[in-house]
């Protein structure tokens, strides 16, 4: 730092604006940041390598809550592992989202009154294409917008030539290993987009129905009968058995015979098996495999037949009844009807509230449906998936999690990876004119006169490939060698089985790969952490939903109150596993602890402040000693809190030591110092400095904008030339200085009891009042009495003072007693009203608790933690009555 500086200390406040507006700086900040190359990764370094790959947002997607936080936590861990010395890749890129993006743009066609098929497939896949272009990068802007530091030289695309290379080796090793098969399964199957989708893709809605009871069988009492309930009769129409259960006395005459079915007219059996439950309804089920899951089961463990009695759009196909032909909805009523007046409806339950599955997509309920499907068989690569967490190669963060991981991967389902879509990856399976199929591999050809199969691969599917198909494979390359295993996935619970399982299962396939083993270990796994994070709910803790009205914006906040303070919202509040509640008190909260850094660093430059080398630790002050102490444990306790990915704890200690600690006392005290001589001044201008500087640096990957900003200020460029690339904090090795911190934490109380005397007794806060200390010199605190007087504005007993009030602080070696005089500053008459007042409410506050715990039946059902709550209001109330008549009192004898 130059001598100017020091002896111009407001030269580099004046290169600070006025205030703290956002809008004025991060959107030039973050290109000069990628403009510089912080951002890049160099394959080349000798640095250990930190790697993230982002979970791909849908290109047709927006910025939204869930994303900010994903992001905001990614950033905040690979900033931190910058300046730690790491080579830091972070790998940015989106997802094809097959069914989304599909239907966006058959959407835009049906406006012209035109479908796909109007088109061809490869011109309606060369206009999403088209769209992809125009439309699919706003999600990469918003990136920017929250500070995002991925290496955009790098960024990649599902359906982009390398990725799909990866994905049609990938199908191949699985088929030619025998792990990906085609057979006629349930899928969940939806009639408008004409399409199976998976679990993900379908929101499960509480929905008023009906439950219908059917008679089958004959009409008369005395001949055989069964009655069933169904809240979907049109599906009878596929029934091929009643099912009840094999222990069950009221239906042993009747297992292995056949009933009347009312519709079909075909005798259908009656089987026995334990799915039923005999204490539903009447006991008997109604069995149609083709479209339900449960039934589906049962009818393989039978060998019933399986009929499907609609088409692909829903509609009643194929029953050989006068019901083909109409929707779905529509058959549900008119069977209704027809069973109505033929008296086999015996019992009708309206409303019904039940579960239905909707397509997320399309809104519509889905239909389970027998179709014929691509599926991978699971049962191997998950088993891979879930011994990769039991011995320790992948951690689950929280290890709470880690019961769910297991119960989900060994109890996995075949995969069904088929989709019934244009937009994808086109399944790379072919036929020949006589039957024949062959695989073909990214660097084959399909013999002449094979056509390929129709179907695209689930999206899931390519994603799954995430962690090494975006740094080349199958090739080798210069990423995988540096970057693989990448070092942390951080996503949301939610998506733990859907995404990061078939992350595991697919990079546990490929683990003994050379591509990714070479001079590494025999097996890789695709990240060596999973961090778990919560879901974003609002400020009374309801999840966020389009249909509550609840949700919030990100863009929005980042407008408002700047991306720093978003991030730090978010941040502050991410717990391992945890979901976090925000709303506008948290974030005009996380502005307001900005704009606080923002003035203490102003007031910092204001008087010189400066890092450089500390003063020799035998010449600093108690308060100088104290913050670097204290510096030194929060650096401590947030390097632990953040390599557990406790982000909460992290910033949470942060907040308080830069607020509480920092601004409140250590800048309020330095001001004494300031005070007392050059040198001290001099020597408080460095710590102060240096303080500040950690502070920053500490802050820097939660809140990038403002902390550049100040400490480019603060350094004058002598650090360097941008906090992104400066070093993270170090604890500095000294040996605390404990009898310093408890002279510093008597001070504090002294300060504080007597700052709230000051209130008891009516002093304005500015005012200050004539006192006279006894006891100091006992207390150990004579080089404090500068800081407490300023601090508690006190100022000297002159000749003719007399105490009108005094106080006693019992300090950690002594009493000290402060006696004031408050003669002449206080208005008698309305400091006796505004006492009455608080009179008042204190004894209101007492007689509400003590009706409370004086009614019995209240005491015998309320939690013993509510009592406990009761009772601690209780004694403050009496302290506050107590404390208030006192003063009252006095007041009076005046």
């Amino acid at each position: 730092m130059t001598s100017a500086a020091s002896e111009n200390p407001r030269n580099r406040a004046d290169a600070l604006p006025k205030s703290w507006n956002p809008s004025d700086v991060e959107a030039d900040l973050y290109e000069r940041w990628v403009g510089a190359g912080y951002f890049t990764a160099d394959t080349g370094s000798a640095k250990p390598a930190y790697s993230i790959v982002l979970p791909p947002p849908n290109v047709t997607g927006t910025l939204h809550m869930g994303h900010a936080l994903d992001h905001t936590l990614m950033d905040l861990l690979t900033r931190r592992k910058r300046m730690q010395g790491f080579e830091v890749l972070w790998l940015p890129g989106m997802d094809h989202a097959g069914i989304a993006t599909q239907t966006v743009v058959e959407k835009q066609l049906a406006v012209d009154g035109k479908t796909k098929e109007d088109f061809g497939r490869e011109l309606f896949v060369d206009k999403v294409w088209d769209w992809k272009r125009e439309s699919g990068g706003q999600i990469q802007g918003q990136m920017r917008r929250l500070g995002d530091g991925v290496d955009w030289s790098r960024d990649r695309f599902t359906m982009d030539e390398g990725l799909s290379r990866a994905v049609q080796t990938i199908f191949k090793r699985l088929y030619d290993a025998g792990l990906i098969y085609r057979a006629e399964r349930l899928v969940n199957w939806s009639p408008v987009l004409k399409t199976g989708i998976s679990d993900l893709e379908v929101d499960h809605k509480e929905v008023e129905g009906e439950l219908v009871s059917l008679r089958y069988g004959s009409l008369n009492d005395d001949e055989p009968h069964v009655i069933v309930a169904t809240t979907r009769v049109e599906t009878m129409l596929g029934d091929t058995a009643v099912a009840v259960h094999p222990d069950d006395e009221r239906y042993q005459a009747l297992i292995g015979t056949t009933v009347y079915h009312p519709i079909t007219g075909r005798q259908i059996p009656i089987v026995a098996d334990d799915y039923v439950d005999p204490e539903f309804g009447s006991g008997a089920v109604k069995i149609t495999p083709a479209h339900d899951p449960n039934d589906f089961e049962l009818g393989l463990r039978h060998n019933l037949p399986m009929p499907t009695i609609m088409d692909i759009t829903g509609k009643i196909a194929d029953s050989g009844t006068e019901f083909d032909g109409m929707d779905r909805f529509e058959a549900r009523l008119k069977i209704r009807e027809r069973l109505e007046a033929e008296g086999r409806v015996v019992g009708r339950k309206y409303p019904y509230i039940h579960q239905v599955g909707h397509s997320e997509r399309s809104g519509e309920p889905i239909e389970p449906r027998l179709s014929m499907q691509w599926w991978v068989k699971v049962e191997g690569i998950a088993k891979a998936a879930g011994d990769a967490v039991r011995n320790g190669d992948v951690k689950i963060h929280p290890a709470s999690q880690e019961p769910r991981w297991f119960e989900w991967v060994d109890n996995m389902h075949d995969w069904n990876i088929s989709r019934q879509l244009w937009w994808g990856h086109r399944i790379p399976i072919w036929y020949g004119p006589e039957g024949e199929i062959v695989c073909v591999g990214p660097d084959e050809q399909a013999p002449e006169g094979y056509v390929q199969d129709p179907d695209v691969l689930d999206t899931w599917f390519s994603s799954g490939l995430w962690p090494f198909s975006t740094m080349g494979w199958p090739d080798s390359t210069e990423e995988l060698r540096k970057f693989y295993p990448t070092s942390v996935l951080v996503t949301g619970y939610d998506i733990l089985f859907f995404w990061v399982a078939r992350m595991m299962m697919f990079g546990m396939f490929v683990s003994d790969d050379p591509v990714l083993t070479a001079g590494k270990d025999p097996k890789q796994v695709p990240f060596q952490d999973v961090f778990l994070h919560g879901l974003i709910r609002d400020e009374h803790g309801k999840k966020m939903s389009k249909s509550r009205g609840n949700g919030i914006d990100p863009l929005d906040w980042i407008n408002e109150y700047g991306a720093d303070a978003t991030r730090f919202t978010l941040a502050r509040g991410a717990q391992p596993g945890g979901d976090l509640s925000v709303g506008t008190s948290h974030v005009t909260a996380s502005r307001s602890f900005i704009t606080k850094l923002f003035n203490a660093t102003k007031f910092a430059l204001m008087n010189g402040a400066q890092p450089g080398e500390l003063p020799a630790r035998d010449t600093l002050t108690d308060s100088d000693l104290w913050i670097l102490d204290r510096l030194d444990e929060v650096i401590a306790e947030v390097d632990g809190a953040l390599d557990r990915y406790e982000f909460s704890k992290a910033l949470e200690g942060l907040y308080h030591f830069a607020w509480d600690e920092f601004c409140s006392w250590y800048l309020e005290l330095a001001k004494v110092q300031f005070a007392e001589s050059e040198e001290r001044a001099a020597s408080t201008r460095i710590v102060l400095g240096n303080v500040l500087d950690a502070v920053l640096r500490l802050l820097h990957p939660a809140v990038p904008f403002v902390t550049e900003t100040l400490w480019q200020a603060l350094t004058d460029g002598a650090e360097g030339e941008s906090i992104v690339i400066s070093a993270w904090p170090a604890v500095s090795g000294a040996t605390a200085d404990t009898a310093a911190a408890q002279r510093v934490a008597d001070t504090q109380k002294l300060i504080t009891e007597i700052r709230r005397f000051r209130a008891d007794q009516g002093l304005a806060d500015s005012q200050k009042v004539a006192a006279r200390i006894a006891g100091i010199d006992a207390a150990d605190l004579r080089a404090q009495e500068a800081g407490i007087a300023n601090l508690a504005k006190l100022t000297e007993a002159g000749a003719d003072f007399a105490a009108t009030a005094s106080v006693e602080v019992r300090l950690s070696t002594a009493t000290v007693t402060v006696e004031i005089d408050t003669s002449g500053t206080v208005d008698l008459d309305a400091e006796r009203r505004r006492l009455e007042k608080d009179l008042a409410a204190a004894q209101k506050e007492l007689a509400g608790t003590n009706g409370k715990l004086g009614n019995a039946a209240f005491l015998a059902k309320a939690p013993e933690d509510v009592v406990a709550k009761i009772k601690a209001r209780k004694e403050i109330a009496e302290g506050d009555v107590e404390r208030v008549t006192a003063r009252l009192a006095e007041l009076a004898a005046k």
